[in-house]
């Protein structure tokens, strides 16, 4: 590339060297920008810097000049800010399908976008390879299933298990499964697709690291209005609300009676917008429309004898046939 070519990226160059040198904490002059130019092979007088920087300014840029000790320039605001960053980081650091080495590919871009001592400054962040899933398939397979649910096509993949093999080797189960797919769902870190396996009449959840060899038919999909109570929208809001660790189950309408102490984790659940009724001294009841299932039931018997069911009688009488398949086995 000519010199002449070379001069006219250097707006972009001043925007990547304020961008990976500078920070409220670390500034850069005219004088050595231009030494940072210098080093790309780009010739710059420290008067036209100042022009530069401030046709960066008008484009949108907010760079700021810094009189408190050492004076210079630095890049005030970006796509993404620190604590911002970090956050992402931590979710990604922490979400079990994501594998080790994507985790870390993710996380050096994030790190990427702020300057380079913030990023010293982060420490890293440590990644526990132990609980990490090894799909690396997982980033296409989204990218399929999204393609699938807008174009309303069926996708078929073949679903892995962990079986017992010989009752002491743990093995692989496949099998070849033709979905309609209606959303994707990120609950208790982990990915699920939410979908109809053509055989049934109900909704399923797939988790998306137990996935391969994602296909994208040319077989429409099955409405979900066929499956589910939704008509228009596929509501995945509503739906995760209403399913407990992403167990499938029969819509009903239940009704708890609470310790009052346990009104945090019942918002944490269900949200402020419930209601609430026959509140006492010590108690508050509410309902809700539930999807029941081993996930809803689990979750309840958490609570011990602080939640209790009063409504609907086949769920009452679940938690109390589970009850006492526990307290047999443990006799």
């Amino acid at each position: 590339m000519g010199t002449g070519s070379i001069q006219k990226l250097k707006l972009l160059y001043i925007a990547d060297i304020l961008k990976q040198y500078t920070d409220e904490e670390n500034v850069l002059n005219a004088s050595e920008i231009c030494e940072k130019l210098l080093e790309k092979g780009i010739n710059a007088e420290r008067k036209a810097i100042y022009n530069d920087i401030e046709m960066l300014m008008t484009y949108g840029y907010d760079i700021v000049y810094s009189r408190q000790g050492k004076k210079g320039y630095f890049l005030a605001s970006r796509e993404f800010e620190k604590p911002e960053i970090y956050l992402l980081s931590d979710a990604v650091r922490s979400a079990d399908f994501i594998s080790p080495k994507k985790t870390r590919e993710l996380i050096s871009k994030l790190s990427g976008m702020l300057s380079i001592n913030q990023a010293k400054k982060s420490g890293g962040f440590y990644i526990n390879s132990r609980n990490k899933g090894n799909n690396e398939e997982i980033y296409y397979n989204i990218d399929y299933i999204n393609k699938a649910i807008e174009t309303h096509k069926k996708i078929k993949l073949k679903y892995y298990r962990h079986i017992l093999e010989d009752g002491k080797q743990i093995k692989y189960s496949e099998t070849t499964r033709l979905i309609s797919p209606y959303a994707l769902i990120w609950q208790d870190d982990r990915y699920y697709l939410v979908g109809n396996y053509e055989k049934y009449d109900n909704l399923i959840h797939l988790r998306l690291d137990r996935m391969r060899k994602v296909e994208i038919t040319d077989i429409p999909s099955r409405p979900f209005s066929e499956v589910s109570e939704y008509t228009d929208t596929f509501d995945v809001s509503d739906y995760t609300a209403k399913a407990f660790n992403m167990f499938g189950g029969e819509l009903q309408r239940i009704e708890l009676r609470c310790k009052k102490d346990k009104l945090e984790q019942i918002i944490d659940r269900f949200s402020d917008k419930i209601f609430i009724f026959g509140v006492t001294d010590t108690t508050f009841s509410f309902s809700a429309d539930v999807l029941i299932s081993d996930g809803f039931i689990s979750w309840l018997l958490q609570f011990g004898t602080d939640v209790e069911v009063v409504k609907p009688d086949i769920l009452r009488k679940s938690i109390t046939e589970k009850i006492s398949a526990l307290t047999e086995l443990y006799k």
